[in-house]
Parts: C-alpha cells; sequence; structure tokens
C-alpha cells in the first residue's frame, strides 16, 4: 500500500524519488545549428542542483556523445526527402535503449534536447518499460508529417508519425516499434501544422488543443480535457514532450522554429504543474533550446525557462 507521501510524487516511481537526465546534444533532425549546445546550457545553468534542491536523486553522468555513431556512417545520403536519415535513427535508437534502461531502473529520464527528433527515441524507451504509457505533447508543431507529406525532409518535423507507424516504411528506421496508438497522443499549443498534417489528424482521430482551444476555454479546461481524453481513469504513465517553441517568442525566443502567438510562460508552466500532480509523469522530455539563435540576454531567458519548465514538470510549486 503506497503511503501518502509516495503517492503524492508518482504512483509509479519508487520512493526515494531519483531522474536520470539524458543530455542530447544533437540536431541531425534539423538544419540550423546550435541546437546541440541546448542541453549543455541548460546543465550549466544549473539544472541538476535545482532539481536535487527539489528532493529528487539526480544522475547524470555526462552528456551523450554521438560521435561515434557519426563516424560509423560514412555516407548518409538522403532517403527520398529524409535528411541525415542514418544518423537521426541510430541515435534515437542510442537514446530510446538509454532512456529505456533508466525507467527499467525506477528512474524518471529526464531528456534535455537536442531537436524534437530524439522524441522518436525518447518515447520509444518510454513505452518499452511502459507499454500503456500516454503522451502529452507541447509544440507549436504537429511533428507528424510522413516521408510523403513531408516538404522539407527534417525528421524533426516527423518523429510523432514514426511512433505511430504512420507513412510507408523506411528500412532504417525498422528498430521502431509502431506501439503508440491515436488515442494515447494529445497536443496542446499547435498553431502552425501543415495541410498534411491536418489531415493526418482528422484522420487518425487525434485529439489537438491548438492556442484557438487555449484562447477558448483557458489553460485550465484544456488541460483537464487533455488530460481526460489520453488517460481518462487517471491509472496511466505520462510521457510529457516540451518542446520550448510551444511558448510564444517573446518567453522563448531563442528556439528554431519560432511561431508567434503562443503560450505565455504562466500557460506553459502550468501544463507542467498539472502533470505533476496528476502522479503519473514517468518520462519529460525538454526539447529545442537553441543558444545559437538570439543574443545573450535572450538565450539566458529562454535556458532559464527550460530550466524552470522542467522544475515544474517535477514538483516545484509557486506556494
Amino acid at each position: 500500500m503506497a503511503t501518502h507521501e509516495e503517492s503524492s510524487v508518482s504512483r509509479f516511481l519508487p520512493n526515494p524519488k531519483s531522474l536520470a537526465i539524458v543530455g542530447c546534444p544533437f540536431s541531425g533532425g534539423q538544419p540550423r545549428p546550435g541546437v546541440d549546445e541546448g542541453p549543455i546550457h541548460l546543465v550549466k545553468a544549473g539544472l541538476p542542483q535545482q532539481l536535487a534542491d527539489l528532493g529528487w536523486d539526480v544522475e547524470f553522468n555526462g552528456h551523450h556523445q554521438f560521435e561515434d555513431i557519426s563516424a560509423s556512417i560514412t555516407s548518409d545520403e538522403p532517403i527520398g526527402l529524409l535528411k541525415n536519415p542514418r544518423r537521426v535513427s541510430q541515435v534515437c535508437h542510442a537514446v530510446a535503449q538509454t532512456v529505456s534502461g533508466h525507467a527499467k531502473r525506477g528512474k524518471l529520464p529526464l531528456t534535455l534536447g537536442g531537436d524534437h527528433s530524439l522524441a522518436i527515441g525518447t518515447i520509444s524507451g518510454t513505452l518499452e518499460q511502459y507499454p500503456d504509457a500516454c503522451v502529452v505533447w507541447v509544440d507549436a508543431h504537429a511533428d507528424i508529417n510522413t516521408p510523403e507529406t513531408t516538404d522539407t525532409g527534417n525528421i524533426h518535423g516527423m518523429p510523432v508519425a514514426f511512433l505511430l507507424g504512420l507513412g510507408s516504411p523506411v528500412p532504417e528506421f525498422s528498430w521502431i516499434k509502431p506501439v503508440l496508438k491515436p488515442n494515447r497522443i494529445v497536443y496542446i499549443g499547435l498553431r502552425d501544422v501543415d495541410a498534411g498534417e491536418k489531415r493526418i489528424l482528422k484522420e487518425n482521430g487525434i485529439k489537438a488543443f491548438s492556442m484557438h482551444e487555449v484562447d477558448k476555454y483557458g489553460i485550465g479546461q484544456v488541460v483537464k480535457m487533455a488530460l481526460d481524453h489520453v488517460n481518462p481513469k487517471g491509472d496511466l504513465p505520462i510521457h510529457l514532450s516540451f518542446d520550448v517553441d510551444a511558448l510564444d517568442p517573446t518567453v522563448a525566443p531563442s528556439t528554431g522554429t519560432p511561431v508567434r502567438g503562443g503560450l505565455t510562460f504562466r500557460e506553459g508552466h502550468y501544463i507542467c504543474e498539472a502533470i505533476y500532480e496528476t502522479g503519473c509523469l514517468v518520462a519529460l522530455d525538454i526539447m529545442e533550446v537553441n543558444p545559437s539563435l538570439a543574443n545573450e540576454e535572450a538565450v539566458k531567458q529562454t535556458v532559464a525557462v527550460g530550466c524552470s519548465l522542467a522544475r515544474s514538470a517535477l514538483g516545484e510549486t509557486l506556494l
């Protein structure tokens, strides 16, 4: 029988609560340099200690080094339009094994990106340990293009399609078990969705709350509806994948694909706080902090927001 103290932290993680930071300095899913510096800045800003101060036992053994993978790939020609397909696939596979390894040991994996293609790895890793987990995907973009619908071939716009097994199979990604079901993912914050992606969301009955719904209902109601949809009995593990471009560029300017009209500082943090309160969070991604895309002040601001989103999702409260 779980004590009140245990259940207030997590229905799934043993006490004492422990997490493992998975630093992923990787930018291969998109064209802009610098997003690989995101995790390094987040850690330098003191995130491990901040989480320890919240009572977590924090494991961080340095950032992932993907040089071996890059060195082993002699040529990474596009496959159709897909850019860097072999490198993205192998890096995500390595990340999946790391995340599932931490999860199997009862730790909460906190993955710091890096670009959002990494979620192919993080969510695969979560589902390996928690096959019935659901995903809350907070983002300006749906990231659900298939090899057929992508205009750019940048794989950071495609991870959800790979996880759901949509589109024609790409042999290089055959390691992915598409065990995520369309009713187990919900989006919050969308506002820049390609025509092909809108069609995919409709055809697969995927629940998405765009900024229109956030404006109409308020963030409290949107988060409640999102969780009621994806975790109706409140008994499933939750993987929260948070792209900082979900926030308005005035809040998080230093990111690769900013879109105005986004979540406010408080709306972003409320999502994280509410998910922590469920006691169901088992994995967290903070993605797409790119310290090379703005002046020093804006970079500091974006890195600070990345850290505070992580703290909110891991139990920091306002009072």
